[in-house]
């Protein structure tokens, strides 16, 4: 039977293949990841070191930013001694350190993205994605200027940025222009990625810098801790304690979930290949399942690898802002993607769902309150 190590030395595998060409061109070059210490710097950062070890003719040098507001992770120190790994505390709405050289690329993924926790630290969700920006934004131009040019800057935007949008336009294009709640429970994440979008927009546009971005869909797998509060940390938590799978809601919301490694390998090659000022849908198509099928996969799962005897169970939560906001549905075009980025995901839903579950197994401890 697969092992959680099993699942990560697979995917990280697979986005080596996969990224091949897209590596071997940052070889040699410095990677700056902002928010490293995160979900989706869980594989960003273990694929670039997977890559230097299996062969790569010069090393990519990695750095990551982080402040920590939900705990340094255990994986992230784990890796502490790799020669190309530099780890450093800091948040990115304060002043960039003197010391921070010359990068090739940056990464900005520094926002929370769990609504639990960004309605927990509006604030600091709002800062980072628009006062922290900013400072990378004008730490690139600051390097054109000394003859040291960027080769590619990545922003994690958000398929949030859509809002609920109306039936017409589902699936969603990049070209949809949103429903979004200025106000709502939700804005202070919501609204922060799309005026962050607007920065990017008008900073490569302004000062040709080579400045694109990512609006996820729906992302799960590998990295994402069992405490997040999203839905799959929260069924996960569930069947491992031997307890009934709670959701929150009627079960009637679809979305589409893309695997962590699939998605990982459409953020490298935006930033490698992508158009610089554009935004890309990085998810995938299909299938649409609503949050009840998705409870009833998951279970068949854990019955099947893990002897789970639970049961899915509906109640309300107990967060009064908790479905305020919350998209009826959610379903990408990623038609550009794929014309432009050869994106071309494959890892299924309910081998994703194997591979998370099983990545669960292993991975039960909260490393944050």
């Amino acid at each position: 039977m697969r092992t959680a190590a099993d699942v990560v030395e697979a995917d990280l595998d697979y986005i080596a293949r996969r990224l091949s060409e897209d590596f071997a061109g940052m070889a040699g070059k410095r990677l700056l990841i902002v928010g490293g210490g995160g979900f989706l710097g869980y594989y960003l950062v273990q694929s670039a070191l997977h890559w230097n070890r299996i062969g790569a003719a010069a090393p990519i040098s990695v750095t990551v930013f982080d402040n920590y507001i939900r705990g340094v992770p255990v994986w992230l120190t784990a890796l502490e001694g790799d020669p190309n790994l530099t780890l450093r505390r800091h948040d990115i709405t304060d002043p960039l350190p003197d010391d921070i050289g010359d990068m090739d690329f940056v990464i900005h993924a520094a926002s929370i993205a769990s609504p639990t926790y960004y309605r927990r630290y509006p604030i600091e969700t709002m800062d980072a994605n628009v006062n922290g920006l900013r400072r990378l934004l004008d730490y690139a131009l600051a390097q054109k200027a000394a003859g040291k040019p960027l080769t590619g800057f990545l922003f994690y935007s958000t398929s949030e940025i859509y809002g609920d949008p109306t039936p017409e336009n589902i699936p969603t294009p990049e070209t949809y222009r949103g429903n979004v709640s200025c106000t709502g429970p939700r804005a202070c994440y919501d609204e922060s990625k799309r005026y962050g979008e607007t920065l990017c927009v008008n900073f490569a546009a302004a000062h040709g810098l080579p400045i694109t971005i990512a609006r996820p869909f729906n992302n799960y797998g590998p990295g994402l801790k069992i405490t997040d509060r999203r839905v799959l940390p929260d069924f996960a938590r569930d069947i491992f304690a031997g307890r009934d799978i709670v959701m929150l809601s009627d079960g009637a919301p679809t979305r589409t979930f893309c695997y962590i490694a699939d998605a990982i390998v459409g953020y490298y090659r935006i930033m490698t290949r992508g158009r610089p000022g554009e935004a890309y849908n990085i998810g995938i198509e299909a299938p649409e399942i609503s949050m009840a099928t998705l409870a009833d996969k998951v279970t068949e799962i854990a019955r099947a690898r893990f002897g789970y005897a639970g049961r899915v169970v509906r109640r309300e939560s107990e967060e009064s802002a908790y479905l305020v906001d919350n998209p009826n549905r959610r379903c990408p075009v990623i038609a550009k993607a794929r014309a432009e980025l050869g994106y071309d995901p494959s890892i299924g839903v309910d081998e994703g769902l194997t591979r998370a579950l099983i990545w669960y197994s292993g991975n039960q401890v909260a490393e944050e309150a």
